[in-house]
């Protein structure tokens, strides 16, 4: 793009230089510096070439705003003006030239061709493939210890299980796991070695020293190693715990560490880690009444512990209600189907009727703290605790599902109404207050509490037009007003209407209409 309020010389410059055969498009052109931004906002242009003197904003603005916007914009600035204070600027703005005028045709296609080369080679390191590999076998040790703690924590659905281990490189076979956390008293530290790097030796002494042979991988969770064990039978934990035992053992004498390891719960689902890992957190903190210095299994210590019990259907639920919130029904629908499994599991009828109420009830709670109409989301006058407890199970699982898609519209609706009514309310803010020459996107972003992103992409949806489109034609419909009903000066009704600066304003309005002020309102007045 070209920015030169002498439209001569902007013409001339394109005229010299053979843009197709460097591989650029034929240059737009902006009289000023605001007008630049508003056609940059539509084409983001690779390079802007911009003059300095120009009215209204002047380039060296221009170009400060552009790599705020876009960072890689490529910037050259030419001028008449051979001033120190004009090259340091554009230096600190990282100008990729600041040429004097006249411009020598031969020079600026230098310019041009050593900007595309830059471009290329840009291009051409962001879509090198192995390139690209090369950063994501660097990062793939972070991404693999980020899955695992997402896994334990139930955060991983069953549907991206899959396509999430391919990527990451990574197998799960089992078929049963056990989760084991090492954890390394802090009030306990070697003089001279930090808590941080004792954590570092303890966790290398394991990898080293600790379950050699087995199918174990190590990562890090809230300041503990955690091990993800795979093996082939239940019964194999036993002597998982004896090895844990002598390794507890081992890091006091060899790093002086105090360390106690728990041990969670063996379990066939991958599912069910997060169980298995809340197991052995459990575990870890029965060491003020067992001691430290060793393994404790929570199987061994609370039996009824070992057991699944809520802990893996819990987060079933919450991923249920997270499933609510997003719009794909598939998911959702398998996200209720996990959740609802548990039903085959029950052992009496008062347990299935138990289930059937806290359900409600959970349902109850997750409209009413989304603010979402109670009739509404169950669409029944009756007592919805004694109809779903008669229900047979594959009608309760039935009405959840419908219940939760029914849910997911009702707060897709509610996200699409509160856009318009944000939008509605930047309207009127708009039309109560475009005669403050200030008054810009940020300022009604920071007044609806939205950002810039999130703002322009929704008011442009819902409007039609950008923001700075909105709020001059806003301005400009004020100003025919104010031409016709008043017979008020041309600076006083720029001032009206926004515009400190009364022949910029008879710039915008000419550009809007195809005449002055002036002659617009005798046109209209012969009419």
């Amino acid at each position: 793009m070209l920015v030169d309020d002498e439209e001569e010389v902007a013409k001339a410059i394109a005229r010299k230089i053979d843009w197709n055969s460097m591989g650029f498009n034929q240059p737009s052109y902006a009289r000023n510096g605001l007008e630049a931004l508003d056609i940059a906002e539509s084409i983001q242009p690779d390079v802007v070439m911009s003059d300095i003197q120009m009215p209204y904003m002047n380039g060296l603005e221009l170009c400060a705003r552009l790599k705020e916007l876009w960072p890689n914009t490529r910037i050259i600035i030419f001028s008449g003006y051979d001033e120190f204070e004009y090259a340091k600027e554009a230096i600190r703005l990282s100008a990729e030239e600041y040429i004097l005028k006249p411009v020598d045709s031969e020079e600026l296609r230098k310019v041009f061709l050593r900007i595309r080369e830059s471009l290329d080679k840009e291009l051409d390191e962001q879509q090198n493939v192995q390139m690209l590999e090369s950063y994501y076998n660097e990062s793939l040790p972070l991404m693999q210890e980020s899955f695992f703690a997402s896994l334990i924590e139930g955060r991983i659905s069953e549907s991206s299980l899959e396509q999430t281990l391919n990527d990451l490189q990574l197998s799960l076979a089992g078929p049963v796991f056990v989760v084991c956390v090492i954890h390394i008293s802090q009030s306990h530290v070697p003089e001279g070695m930090s808590a941080r790097l004792l954590n570092v030796a303890v966790r290398r002494l394991a990898e080293e020293r600790l379950l050699s042979g087995w199918n174990v991988r190590y990562f890090s969770y809230l300041s503990n190693t955690v091990m993800l064990v795979q093996m082939e039978k239940e019964e194999e934990v036993t002597r998982i715990i004896d090895e844990c035992d002598k390794f507890c053992r081992l890091a006091g004498s060899v790093s002086k560490a105090v360390v106690t390891i728990g041990i969670g719960s063996p379990v066939r689902d991958v599912r069910e880690i997060s169980a298995s890992y809340s197991g052995a957190r459990n575990a870890v903190s029965y060491r003020v009444i067992y001691g430290t210095s060793k393994a404790i299994s929570i199987r061994e210590i609370a039996p009824s512990e070992t057991e699944e019990g809520e802990a893996g259907n819990e987060e079933r639920l919450k991923e249920m209600f997270k499933q609510v919130r997003l719009e794909d029904k598939k998911h959702l629908e398998e996200a209720v189907d996990l959740y609802m499994n548990c039903v085959d599991h029950f052992s009496s009828v008062q347990e299935y009727r138990f289930f059937a109420m806290e359900l409600v009830s959970q349902i109850y709670r997750f409209a009413k703290n989304n603010r979402l109409d109670i009739d509404a989301v169950f669409q029944s006058g009756d007592d919805m605790y004694a109809m779903v407890q008669v229900m047979e199970k594959n009608d309760l699982r039935r009405w959840v599902r419908e219940t939760c898609l029914r849910m997911q519209e009702m707060l897709a609706e509610k996200r699409l109404d509160n856009s318009q009514s944000f939008v509605s309310k930047a309207v009127d803010y708009v039309n109560e207050n475009f005669m403050d020459e200030n008054l810009n996107v940020e300022q009604v972003c920071s007044l609806l509490g939205v950002s810039s992103a999130y703002f322009s992409t929704v008011f442009k949806r819902e409007t039609g037009k950008n923001f700075t489109a909105f709020l001059t034609d806003v301005r400009m419909e004020k100003a025919v007003e104010l031409l016709i009903e008043k017979n008020e000066k041309t600076y006083i009704i720029a001032r009206e209407v926004g515009y400190s600066d009364p022949n910029y304003f008879s710039y915008v309005f000419k550009k809007q209409f195809g005449v002055s002020p002036s002659k617009y309102k005798q046109g209209k007045r012969s009419e």
